[in-house]
């Protein structure tokens, strides 16, 4: 039997295959370790920012892949198949942080009612949130649609999440607005629905591109969307945060030189767009550094404040307020099999995918 695995070229992205690797035999696993089917993914562009920064922030060690490949972690449901772990049954779901593979093999470690971790010596030295796994079998919030708009937004929501915390624990910066790029994304427009709920009078401006304006505005969460050859005539006159989904090079020279020292705060979260570089910091622009948003270092950090629980509840109510959106904001899309793998990823990183599109992926026919 085999484990089919698409992987990406390290030094090129658009360059990818399927392999097959033979999946080792279920009775000779060793104890504690669980064969799992990786039943279903999500695929969005924050899955190419992992690989943008593969080696930088160590995605590419998760699953190993041949030398000068990757494996695009990605967020999603496995059920076990094989199971050498007293507590836990084979037919179980786990949702978690899975390969784009068909199968995986699991170290099963800190094992509870709720979840367990993979203790494989090459997925440490990485945040602990990419080694665990839900327990989710039977749980609604899990299954069907429910279970797609977690793998496809939870993960984006969580980082939505953490930068409006980010922001609100520093008074925004004394900014009056944020400003976001690549506003039709699913990582800015949880941002942006979390700002407007809010109330604070902080204003939202979401910068997209023509084609993607009406969707923009039919989100009902941003205070004004401008398109991007449109940004230099947004006033100057009061102070502006920016929020950078993608790493638009250009575009962020050119803010900051409208903005000059009006730009109050300058972070990069995600880096995806074509233009964009992991070491283009070292730019001198007009206004407040650049720097990029790390989303670990802030959860870490409000995990200790908050104490056992404090993030999981905070973050809970904010989903709660979001989930009822997705129905009229997104339209889910499942596509199985290898090609349709091959063609999602490929259009990802080509910004070829719709704005109200989420894709969820299986590699198994």
């Amino acid at each position: 039997m085999q484990s089919t695995d698409f992987v990406v070229a390290r030094n090129d992205l658009q360059q990818c295959k399927t392999i097959e690797t033979p999946l080792p035999d279920a009775a000779a696993l060793p104890d504690e370790t669980l064969l799992v089917k990786v039943t279903r993914f999500a695929f969005t562009a924050n899955n190419i920012t992992y690989a943008v920064l593969g080696d930088r922030l160590k995605y590419w060690q998760l699953f190993p892949a041949p030398e000068g490949f990757g494996n695009v972690p990605v967020w999603g449901f496995g059920e076990v198949i094989a199971s050498k772990h007293s507590g836990i049954a084979v037919g179980e779901i786990l949702f978690g942080y899975f390969p784009m593979s068909t199968h995986l093999v699991i170290e099963a470690a800190d094992v509870s009612k709720r979840a367990l971790r993979d203790a494989a010596a090459h997925r440490q030295g990485v945040a602990p949130v990419y080694n665990a796994y839900a327990r989710v079998s039977g749980d609604p919030a899990f299954a069907d649609r429910q279970g797609a708009y977690q793998a496809l937004l939870r993960p984006l929501f969580m980082l939505s999440f953490l930068v409006d915390d980010f922001l609100a624990e520093n008074e925004f910066y004394g900014a009056k607005s944020v400003m976001l790029s690549s506003a039709s994304s699913k990582t800015a427009y949880g941002l942006a629905h979390l700002l407007h709920a809010r109330g604070n009078g902080i204003k939202s401006i979401g910068l997209t591109s023509p084609g993607n304006t009406s969707f923009v505005k039919s989100l009902g969460c941003y205070d004004e969307v401008v398109t991007y050859e449109n940004v230099s005539s947004l006033p100057t006159n009061s102070a502006v945060a920016y929020v950078d989904m993608t790493g638009n090079t250009p575009l962020r020279a050119t803010l900051h030189r409208h903005f000059g020292e009006q730009m109050k705060y300058s972070g990069i979260v995600g880096l995806t767009h074509r233009r964009s570089s992991p070491d283009e910091l070292a730019q001198a622009l007009p206004g407040a550094k650049p720097q990029f948003f790390f989303a670990p270092d802030q959860i870490r950090k409000r995990a200790k404040e908050w104490g056992p629980g404090g993030v999981d509840i905070r973050f809970g109510a904010a989903w709660s307020g979001f989930v009822p959106n997705l129905e009229r904001w997104m339209k889910v899309i499942e596509n199985h099999g290898p090609a349709a793998v091959q063609r999602t990823y490929l259009d990802t990183l080509n910004g070829r995918v719709p704005p109200d599109q989420g894709l969820i992926l299986s590699l198994s026919e």
